[in-house]
């Protein structure tokens, strides 16, 4: 009977591991996923946006979350990532001032919006977010283009990512 237990244990054991195996296993790459012609996001990089200039997109991005009752942490970086500007309005959660700065971050080293990560994990690109340990996969995340040049990016933090996209949008309107 102590060899029935024993077995029942080894096969159970066996059939967890394989289900555990079988659960890391990746997904596979799309094999015929055309190569794109064109190098995405290749927008070219222009002089770094200034100051004076921050504080305008900032205040813009302001007055929209202080209009709709939102609390925001507020970034402007250059195109290299580096901050440039940063607010935190009154009683905004802590953990968005780093978030802020990381979405921006990731706009302006990137190219692209924040969202275009979510939207790759999302449709079952995992391997995006570990591109680079500092990016951020979740909207609030804007490239400012100005004259058809990347100019930095502005990130939001304090609400739900798709607030956080709107008062980011406030601000990068604001060079348009």
């Amino acid at each position: 009977m102590r060899h029935v237990h024993l077995g029942l244990a080894i096969g159970l054991t066996a059939i967890g591991w394989g289900h555990i195996a079988f659960a890391q296993a990746p997904a596979p790459l799309p094999s015929a996923a055309p190569v794109p012609e064109q190098m995405p996001f290749n927008i070219p990089i222009g002089q770094s946006i200034d100051l004076a200039k921050a504080k305008e997109l900032g205040a813009a991005a302001e007055a929209e979350a202080a209009k709709r009752h939102w609390k925001m942490a507020i970034s402007i970086v250059d195109p290299s990532g580096e901050l440039v500007y940063f607010e935190k309005m009154d009683d905004t959660q802590f953990a968005s001032i780093q978030i802020a700065q990381a979405k921006a971050r990731t706009a302006a080293r990137f190219r692209r919006p924040t969202s275009a990560f979510y939207d790759a994990i999302e449709t079952g690109h995992p391997s995006v977010a570990v591109t680079d340990p500092t990016l951020v996969g979740i909207p609030g995340g804007i490239p400012l283009i100005e004259n058809g040049k990347l100019i930095g990016g502005i990130g939001c933090s304090g609400g739900a990512a798709l607030q956080d996209a709107v008062i980011c949008k406030a601000g990068a309107d604001k060079l348009q």
